[in-house]
């Protein structure tokens, strides 16, 4: 498969947010020749047991290499991304931090992240390429290392598919025409609900979609959220909410969690680490669910978009970034490591030769019914379509849970939302001092 890739080199990536944001970090120490001898690192990430993983290392490679790696735990999202940033301004930031694929081009930009591209390079085969992309910002440098995915999958009842006698959809034509025929046959159930809470999972979609929502110009960020391929994708659900063909309240509700234990919606288009949702909210059912690779919206197809997803970074500012990097190289790729990721972490790593056997050899207990959960997992991943993030992420989610929710409420059409969503971030991104090209 050709996966897309960002029509940016690092000089054009560097010069479209370092240059402009005019948030670089001159006293981060990034310059500063790294120290020699035993080194102590120190690790700001949020992912529960990873402390327990960097025992390992402590005990193991780390000890007969001289470096040391303490966790120190942090909220996630944009909480981290705020403190990082900060941190990195005072030249105090961490020598490592857990950082999600759509925060790198914000940390880039405000000069956080060192290129390990020289120390940590030689891994991209450990990695679809799609999620290495990510990490690269399809430049020739590499601001972090791949630790876990969430490959969007389609998740179905399977009793109930069985009763209605419906087809798991293969295409998103074939999607349409089974939430038609179940509301014909039994009008109280819905197939899934589009959910104006979760911005994560329409990017996913458009990202399958073939859409690039940042890319650089030159100098220039270039804003592409309301570009055809994401267009498609929004008039694809908004149609469906305007006939009332699924529901349209948003998710990780009590009603929701009940709709799905009760079987009132037998569809979910979720990511891998989906069982474990499910697990909580539809309790009633464990075993009665399958799991199937995303619709596509071309037959015969394998691809796939991500909801959700981080990696492991490098700052500008360790004095250590040749031990830091080889840390972060040893954390994601290496078996004992991954397999101590999905242990204590609970994590889907990244590394392909991770998502198979090991740990994950057994289907998870909610999905007792499919015992090649994860084989299936794996092959679905290998088609995850590379993402295009920029620094202002944030508002652009916020967009879209303020226009969406409002058209999904209303049963109106996606279109005005997706554009006031293109313009808030477009705006945003002029307010910050970057340039943006037409």
């Amino acid at each position: 498969m050709q996966y897309r890739t960002l029509a940016a080199s690092t000089a054009a990536v560097i010069a479209a947010t370092t240059l402009l944001s005019g948030c670089g970090s001159p006293d981060g120490g990034g310059d500063e020749p790294a120290a020699s001898g035993p080194a102590s690192l120190t690790y700001w990430a949020w992912a529960p047991g990873l402390d327990k993983v960097a025992d390992i290392w402590n005990k193991g490679p780390g000890k007969e290499a001289g470096i040391t790696v303490t966790v120190k735990k942090q909220a996630s999202g944009d909480d981290l991304v705020t403190k990082i940033i900060t941190a990195a301004k005072a030249g105090k930031a961490p020598d490592l931090v857990q950082a999600e694929y759509q925060a790198l081009p914000t940390l880039v930009s405000n000069d956080v992240l060192a290129d390990i591209s020289e120390e940590a390079g030689d891994a991209e085969g450990e990695f679809a390429d799609g999620i290495w992309q990510q990490a690269t910002l399809g430049s020739d440098a590499l601001y972090a290392l791949p630790q876990d995915s969430g490959p969007l999958m389609f998740y179905y009842r399977q009793d109930l598919f069985e009763q209605y006698g419906l087809t798991v959809p293969t295409t998103w034509d074939e999607f349409a025409g089974t939430a038609r025929a179940l509301k014909e046959k039994a009008p109280d159930k819905d197939l899934t609900t589009f959910s104006s809470n979760d911005s994560g999972l329409f990017a996913g979609l458009a990202q399958q979609a073939g859409a690039k929502w940042w890319t650089t110009d030159g100098d220039k960020w270039k804003v592409a959220i309301d570009d055809p391929a994401t267009r498609k994708v929004a008039d694809f659900w908004g149609g469906l909410v305007k006939e009332g063909a699924i529901d349209n309240q948003p998710m990780y509700t009590p009603a929701w969690n009940k709709a799905l234990d009760t079987g009132k919606q037998i569809a979910w288009v979720s990511a891998v680490w989906a069982p474990g949702t499910l697990t909580t909210a539809a309790p009633a059912t464990k075993g009665k669910w399958a799991m199937a690779p995303l619709p596509q919206w071309t037959a015969g197809e394998n691809v796939t978009g991500s909801w959700g997803g981080s990696s492991t970074a490098v700052t500008g500012d360790s004095r250590n970034k040749k031990a830091a990097a080889t840390f972060a190289k040893w954390l994601n790729t290496d078996p004992t490591a991954l397999a101590a990721l999905v242990k204590e972490s609970g994590v889907y790593p990244a590394a392909t030769a991770a998502q198979t056997g090991g740990a994950l050899a057994k289907a998870p207990d909610y999905f007792s019914n499919q015992p090649a959960f994860y084989t299936e997992a794996a092959r679905i991943a290998q088609g995850t379509a590379p993402a295009a993030w920029g620094p202002n992420v944030n508002v652009a989610y916020s967009a879209f849970k303020d226009n969406f929710a409002a058209a999904a409420k209303n049963k109106a059409d996606f279109g005005p939302a997706l554009t006031a969503m293109q313009d808030a971030t477009v705006a945003d991104l002029k307010k910050q001092g970057f340039g943006v090209s037409q």
